[in-house]
Formats: C-alpha cells, structure tokens, sequence
C-alpha cells in the first residue's frame, strides 16, 4: 500500500513537490570556499549555489570567492564553475560571472591580504554589505590554520556595522576527543560558538528531519515512542561500494569515526530525544545533547564485549569479482582498519531504559540503504497458534532515510482464504510519491541555512564532544592488538560475529 498526496485532506488540496516550498532570500553576502579547486566544491557546493540561484535565495548582492592552492585565475575558475553545473537556467552564468579566486597557501599571510583586499572590492561592486560566510571545504588538517588566519588578518569581525562573519566546518570533527576539543579550541579563538556552522549532510536529508514531524505532528506515534512498547531499536548505514580510490583516507579514519561518530549519533539523538518545548534551534539542540548525555558510556572491557568490527574479503556480486580490503590501493597489507562495525548501545532515561539500540554500518554490503527501525513487542497474547501465524512478525516502524526515503510500518493481516491464517505486510509512504518534483539536496539547504543564520541543523560543540566520549573507550578498546578483527565477503551483509550480537538475547538483524 502507498500512500500519495492527496489521498486524505479533511482542510483542502494538498501542496506537492519540495521546489514549492517558499525559499528565504539569503542576505548579501560572500561565500568564501576554501578549497575551491576540490571535489566537494564541484560536486556538492557549486551545484548547491546553482540550485539557490535557481529558486531565488541568492542573486545580483551574491558572490563566490575562491581559495586555494591550485594556481587558477578567476577565469579558470568561473570555467569550473559552469562545467560543474551542466544545464543550469539562465541565472547561473551571470553569477558566475562575479565569482573570484586566490591561490595562495592557507599559512601564507600573502593569501588573506589578498583575501582582505578582494572581500571590500566585492563589498563595493556587488552591495555584498560587509557579509562573510567563510566555508572550510580542505583537508581537516587545514581547519584551524585558516580560522586562526582569518582571525589574525581580521576577517573575522565584520567589515560594517550590523553585518556577520560565519564558519561553515565540515566534518570529521576531530579524530577523538582530545583533538576534537583542540579543533574546537582553535576555532572558537576566532569566532563565536554562534558563529560556528559544523555541517553533517545527513542533517540536511528529508526523512532525517522529519523524524521531529513523525514524533511531534502526529498524535498516534509519540504515545507508543518508548521501552514500554518498543523491544529494540536498529539503525543501519550500508553502502555497496568499498572504498574505492580513498584508502589513503579510509586508513586514518575507519567505520567507526567515518559514520558512527556523526552520522549515526545525529540520527539516533534525533529518533530517540525527548519532545522539545518549541522547534528552535536551542530547543532542539538541547534536547539531542540531553539524549547523547543519556547513552551509556562503556568501558574498555565493556566495548570489546558489545562491539564488533569487521574487514570485508574478496567476493563475487551480479558475476563480478571485488577485491578485498587489503587489495585497495594506498591499503597496507596487513591492515586492521576496520569497514564494518556493529555495536550495542543503551540509554539510561526514563524513556528508554532496557531498550538496547542495535547499530551497523558497513561497506561492500549487498544493498545501499540507511534506515531506523523500531521493533516493538511481540503481543502479550497470540489466539493464532501454531501454523495460523508462523508468517507473523513484531510490528515494526521503519524510518528510510536512502535511497527511497520514506517510512514503512509492518503489521500482521490476515492472508485471504477460508483458513485464519496471518502475515507480516508493509504499509508505505514515499516522498518521490507523496512530494513529486525535485528535492532539495542536502547541501543546498544546509548552505542556505548558514547563509540566513539558522543553526538548527548544524552540530553543536557539546555534541561533538559527547559523541566522541561514547566512541573512545571503542576506539581504546580496539587498538589493543589481542582484540580480534572479523571479516566478511564482499556482498554479504557482515561478518557472523554481528549475528551473535543480536543472537545472545535472542534477537536478529532486520534486512533491509
């Protein structure tokens, strides 16, 4: 069953299609990207800009300023810039247009003179108002070089009375919790924590926010939203690819900082939070920091024991042959990085004491998908005995987050025929169904929202820090040489040891 616009409206017709929706002009302004000449800045910043073009929140008092190494002229780089957006409207090349670049090295005093001199001649040329929104598109390395380079050169106070100056951060966050707080350190000795933008693109995903409209909008979902009728919680990241040409990177990071740490603790703070008293962001940031502080912090002995990591091998999938983990390029031979990791967790609160959240992500799983489900309890009393109900399963609540965002509820029906037999089926709701049209990606929302000064969906340095606090004692725990690493063969969905995870209170994984 699907559910599409229309079906039900007791107020009058319904709208369909995000590109609708009313978009927020964004004030004049300079986006400055700092790594302008990188893969981000092609694939995800400059489409974005396009995108706001096209729908109006950015125009004629807006202007792109690139920074980096590669030695281009502003030519070259207005030439990227139409390369990277084929097919644009009409608004895009005259945009462009206005677009400048500086090569220079990001520890080079040389490069933010430059930088200085060509923010006020866009100020006079395009009514850019003394508006900065500097974005910190490099290499983590770079993050708090070029903060405290703005903040020694003083692009960080405003150039007129009443304009702003924001940081837009992407992550990784640090790699624990000590150099998290050290990153944290060197950006807020330039900017203001309310001007710092740490961006998460999950939090820019429509099925993501809308766990707080499913929660909060809907009076049948939040009274049944805790242990008492809920029995486990999964969240599940899986990706098909390896990691293709990014070994060198993967090496460093690993599963377990590459998702856990912010992808999957956003989302479960999101899920799992208590109501908020208004849909602010304070509000809301305040109430996914109180959730993350309510997640059991294990110990060392305790990480081993509710953990598993894993490495994919060499496998067959559609009749190909992929290689395994330590066949990737810039991969050492012997490596222990782990590509897969499932754990357990547990939230000591009122709301969800008992309830174990079950987590794994992987790559080189059978499938691409990233959903939240919730599994409630079995009945306290099944009359269909026997063979009426062995196709029967616990209701569960599934939040699709990619690729086919949307949400699933599985509940029992009976299967038609004389005999009362009963089944498990799914009722559906689909955003490409119920919302047609083009959807905004998750870039483009969250650049905008940086642009108009809306933090709600950007990451709080007290979340960061308290997600790397559950994470640490995994990561200790794991770089003791006698813990074992688990492999599993490209295209299957993990090694067995994350079976047995679940197995041991009698539990199994969903598949997706």
């Amino acid at each position: 069953m699907s559910v599409v616009s229309g079906d039900i409206d007791a107020t009058g017709p319904v709208e369909t299609g995000p590109a609708l929706a009313t978009v927020e002009p964004a004030p004049p302004l300079v986006l400055v990207v700092f790594g302008a000449s990188g893969d981000l800045t092609a694939r995800k910043l400059l489409p974005a800009i396009a995108a706001l073009a096209h729908h109006g929140a950015v125009g004629e008092h807006f202007t792109v300023v690139g920074v980096a190494r590669t030695e281009w002229t502003d030519e070259e780089f207005r030439k990227v810039a139409l390369e990277a957006v084929p097919g644009a409207d009409a608004s895009w090349d005259p945009l462009v247009a206005r677009f400048r670049y500086i090569s220079g090295e990001y520890d080079a005093p040389e490069t933010f003179d430059r930088l200085s001199q060509v923010l006020t001649e866009c100020d006079e040329a395009f009514g850019t108002a003394g508006n900065r929104v500097f974005y910190l598109a490099t290499v983590p390395a770079a993050f708090g070089l070029v903060a405290g380079a703005l903040a020694a050169h003083g692009c960080n106070r405003p150039a007129a009375g009443g304009a702003f100056a924001r940081l837009v951060c992407e992550k990784p966050f640090g790699t624990d919790l000590a150099s998290a707080e050290a990153l944290d350190a060197a950006l807020q000795g330039g900017f203001e924590e309310s001007s710092i933008f740490r961006i998460d693109h999950y939090m820019g995903k429509e099925t993501v926010q809308n766990v707080l409209a499913l929660r909060f909008a809907n009076a049948i979902f939040e009274p049944v939203w805790n242990r008492r009728y809920i029995d486990n919680i999964q969240i599940t990241v899986a990706e098909e690819l390896g990691v293709e040409h990014r070994g060198g990177f993967y090496e460093h990071a690993g599963a377990l900082r590459d998702i856990v740490q912010n992808h999957v603790m956003q989302v479960l703070a999101l899920t799992l939070m208590e109501p908020p008293t208004t849909i602010d962001a304070q509000s809301i940031r305040d109430e996914k920091v109180k959730l993350l502080k309510a997640v059991v912090i294990p110990t060392v002995d305790e990480a081993v024991g509710n953990t598993v990591r894993g490495q994919y091998t060499a496998g067959t999938v559609d009749g190909k042959d992929l290689p395994g983990y330590r066949q990737e390029e810039d991969v050492a031979p012997d490596s222990r990085t782990e590509t897969y990791v499932a754990l357990e967790l547990s939230v000591d609160n009122w709301r969800w004491a008992g309830v174990p959240v079950y987590v794994r992500t992987g790559k080189r799983l059978p499938k691409r998908v990233t959903e939240v489900a919730l599994h409630f309890h079995r009945v306290p009393h099944l009359a269909f005995g026997g063979a009426l109900s062995r196709d029967l399963r616990p209701n569960v609540l599934v939040l699709r987050i990619q690729p086919d965002d949307g949400i699933s509820l599985v509940f029992g029906a009976k299967v038609p025929g004389e005999a009362f037999r009963l089944r498990s089926v799914a009722m559906d709701f689909s955003y490409a169904e119920a919302f047609p049209g083009p959807e905004a990606d998750g870039y483009e929302r969250l650049l905008h929202d940086a642009m108009i000064g809306d933090p709600t969906l950007f990451i709080r340095t007290d979340e960061v820090e308290q997600a790397w606090k559950i994470v640490d004692p995994i990561l200790e725990a794991w770089s003791d040489v006698d813990v074992p690493l688990a492999h599993y063969p490209a295209g299957t969905w993990g090694p067995h040891e994350a079976d047995l995870l679940l197995a041991r209170e009698g539990r199994q994984w969903r598949m997706p």
